[in-house]
This record gives structure tokens, sequence and C-alpha cells, in this order.
């Protein structure tokens, strides 16, 4: 009898430490990822005072070049309930553009003239830090929702290709605050999920968004570490009014691949 009642005892133990285990792993974990993103762009930018002292035009369209572009994030999720998980993720975005002007335009204290063929580079380079709360987490659909804080940190470069002494500067940088939003859901069986996030903010004459919505494929799930392939598109627009006195209305879409690792 009391060989039987240790036994028991000692089953009730391991159930109760393998419940634990198991629970620990849903509601704590590491996710870090890497993306490549085949990025387009388009639209243009200026200046905000140059426009009401000078009357010119403080706006040029630019063409721009296709670019590869890297995204790279890191996020850690805890069982702690008051406390917000957090996700940082830092997005490569530079390119090259093009245009020759049909009316005056004035960037950077330099005015360019009729039918000048100006040259730009502009990067753009931001990194998000969102904080955010899973109010939906299983395995076949996962909802968080959240704030996040997009520092932006720019820099536009102008020159006329036909004067090299003719080209001009503009540096900004400041922090955007955006609603977060993200969804999974998972295909049972198959290791295949469908999955959207995305920030977005519409303030006055600011409008921002950062979404990308995709498929993925876990390819290792086990207790030390699952590895999932991601392929999905990604779409952001920033259209800024005298943030740091830049006035922008930039497009980027594209498709994208990435791999994420889940300790």
């Amino acid at each position: 009898m009391k060989t039987t009642t240790k036994a028991s005892i000692a089953i009730a133990l391991a159930t109760c430490l393998t419940v634990t285990n198991a629970s620990a792993d849903m509601v704590f974990g590491v996710y870090a990822g890497v993306q490549g993103w085949d990025m387009d762009a388009e639209g243009g930018f200026g200046t905000v005072d140059e426009f009401n002292q000078s009357g010119n035009n403080s706006h040029a369209d630019f063409n721009f070049d296709s670019q590869t572009q890297g995204s790279f994030y890191l996020a850690i999720e805890h069982p702690v309930p008051i406390l917000p998980n957090i996700k940082i993720k830092h997005n490569q975005m530079d390119t090259d553009g093009a245009t020759r002007l049909n009316s005056t335009f004035e960037f950077g204290g330099t005015t360019y003239s009729v039918d000048s063929s100006l040259d730009t580079q502009i990067d753009l380079t931001n990194t998000d830090i969102i904080m955010y709360y899973e109010i939906l987490d299983n395995d076949l659909v996962t909802v968080d929702v959240g704030i996040n804080v997009k520092l932006v940190d720019g820099q536009l470069d102008v020159a006329n290709v036909d004067d090299p002494l003719q080209r001009s500067r503009e540096t900004f940088s400041g922090p955007v605050p955006m609603l977060y939003g993200a969804v999974k859901i998972g295909l049972p069986f198959t290791g295949l999920g469908v999955f959207a996030d995305g920030s977005f903010l519409s303030v006055g004459d600011h409008t921002l968004y950062d979404y990308e919505a995709g498929i993925d494929y876990t390819f290792i799930d086990n207790m030390a570490i699952d590895m999932t392939l991601q392929v999905g598109y990604r779409a952001i627009k920033l259209e800024l009014e005298d943030l740091d006195d830049i006035n922008s209305n930039l497009d980027f879409d594209g498709v994208f691949v990435g791999l994420e690792a889940h300790f």
C-alpha cells in the first residue's frame, strides 16, 4: 500500500513538473529574425520653411531605383501579465533617385532652376520599438495589440548633375508613435501558417503605415528551437508634414523573404 502511495506521489510530481515546463515554454520565449526585402520606392520630399519664405516650389518627385534592403528583429515574450512584451526591429531603407525639374525647386538652402537634372540619395533607416500584449495565443490563432514607437532617422541629399557645386543636404529625426497589431493563423498538421502585422498612424497631416503579410513554414519544431521560413509582401508609407522642417510623401513596397528562430 505504501509502495503504491509513493509511486502515485512520484507520478503526480513528475506530471506537475512536465506541465510547468510546457507552460513556461508557451508563455516565455525569444524570437529572432532577419528579412531581405526587394523594395520599390516612389514619391518625393521637400522642406517647409523655404516655401513660405520664397514662394518657390519646395517639393520634388523622383524616380527611385529598386533596392534590396534588410531588416532584423528581436522579440521577448514573458509571463508577467501587466508588463508588455517587447519587439525591436531595425529597418534599412536607402535608395537613389533622379528627376528633371519642371519648376524651380528649393532645398537645403539651394535653388535649383527649371530643367535641372537632379540626383538624390535618401536614407530613411528606422527602428521600431514595439510594446504589445498577446490577447490570444494558441496553436491555431495568435493575436497581438500594442504601440510602436518608430524612430525615424533620415538623410536627404540632392545634387545637380550638370553643376557639381550645386548640392544640398537635410537631416531629420524624431519618434513617431503608432498603433500596432498582429495576427497569425496556423494550419494544423502542415507546419504552414498565414500572418499579418502592421503599424498605423493618421493624425493631422501625418499618415504613416508599415505592414507586412505572408505565409510561413516551420521546418524545425522541437523543444530546443523552432525555425520558420517566411515569404510575403511589405509596404511602408511616410507622409510627413513638418517633421524637423521636412515634408515627405514616400511609398515603399515589395516582396520579402525571411528566417525566424524561436528559442
